[in-house]
C-alpha cells in the first residue's frame, strides 16, 4: 500500500461522512468541555485570588498552608486527583457518579494552585512604595489592595493566567478518565465504534483550537489596551 491509497483509506469521504453522522454526539462533547472549562476557570480565578492574597498577608502559618496546596497540586498528576475526587472522597461523603461534577473541582483546584502563584509574584511585582503609598493614604490591607496594587498586578498576571486558561481547557481532557462525555470521549467512542480514527482525532484538534486561539488573541488585545492605559 502506498502513501495515498493510506492516505485515502483513512482520510477518505467515506471516514468524514461517518464522523459527519455523528455530529450531534460531536457537539454534546464540544459543548460539556466549554461549560466544564468555563465554570472550572471561574473557581479557579476565584481560589487563585484568595490564595494570592492570603500568601501577600505575610503571615507565616497562612503563608505554609497556602505554600503545601501549592506544592501538593502542582506536583501530583491531575488524573489522580479528579480520579480520588470522583472516586474516594466524593463517595465518601455520599455523592455517587457526579462525573463532571468532579472534573470541575479537580480542574478548578489544581489550576488554581498555578492561578495562586501568579497572583501572588505579580503582586510582589509591584513597587514597594506603591504599598507605602496606600498606607500613607489610609488604606488597608484589603483597600491597599482592591484600590491600588490589584489594578497594577493584573497587567503583570495577565499573560501567564491567559496561558493558565489555555492549560485548563487542554486539561480537561481529563473528563474523558471518569467516562464524562468531553470533547474527548465524544470522539473517541466514535472512532472505537467506526474503527476510524483519522478525521475525529483530527477533528478534536481543530475543536480544541477553535476554543484556545481566540482566548489567546483576546488576552493579547486586552494586555495591550492596559498597556495603552497604564
Amino acid at each position: 500500500m502506498d502513501f495515498f491509497s493510506g492516505f485515502q483509506k483513512i482520510f477518505g469521504a467515506k471516514r468524514w461522512l461517518e464522523l459527519y453522522d455523528a455530529r450531534e454526539e460531536v457537539i454534546a462533547g464540544f459543548v460539556m468541555t466549554v461549560k466544564v472549562s468555563f465554570f472550572s476557570l471561574i473557581f479557579a480565578l476565584i481560589i487563585g485570588v484568595a490564595v494570592g492574597l492570603l500568601m501577600a498577608t505575610q503571615r507565616r502559618w497562612i503563608t505554609r498552608a497556602c505554600r503545601a496546596y501549592i506544592a501538593f497540586f502542582q506536583n501530583t498528576p491531575l488524573v489522580i486527583q479528579v480520579i480520588i475526587i470522583y472516586l474516594v472522597i466524593m463517595p465518601a461523603m455520599g455523592i455517587y457518579r457526579k462525573k463532571v461534577e468532579a472534573g470541575i473541582i479537580g480542574l478548578s483546584i489544581y489550576t488554581g494552585a498555578y492561578c495562586a502563584t501568579i497572583v501572588h509574584s505579580a503582586i510582589m511585582s509591584v513597587p514597594a512604595g506603591q504599598f507605602e503609598a496606600a498606607s500613607s493614604q489610609g488604606f488597608g490591607f484589603i483597600g491597599s489592595m482592591a484600590h491600588v496594587i490589584l489594578p497594577q498586578a493584573v497587567r503583570i498576571a495577565l499573560p501567564p493566567l491567559t496561558n493558565q486558561a489555555v492549560n485548563l481547557i487542554k486539561n480537561s481532557s481529563v473528563l474523558s478518565v471518569v467516562t464524562a462525555r468531553d470533547l474527548i470521549y465524544s470522539l473517541d467512542s466514535i472512532a472505537a465504534r467506526s474503527d476510524n480514527y483519522g478525521p475525529p482525532l483530527l477533528m478534536t484538534g481543530l475543536l480544541y483550537l477553535c476554543i484556545c486561539l481566540p482566548i489567546s488573541l483576546l488576552a493579547r488585545r486586552l494586555e495591550g489596551r492596559l498597556v495603552r492605559h497604564g
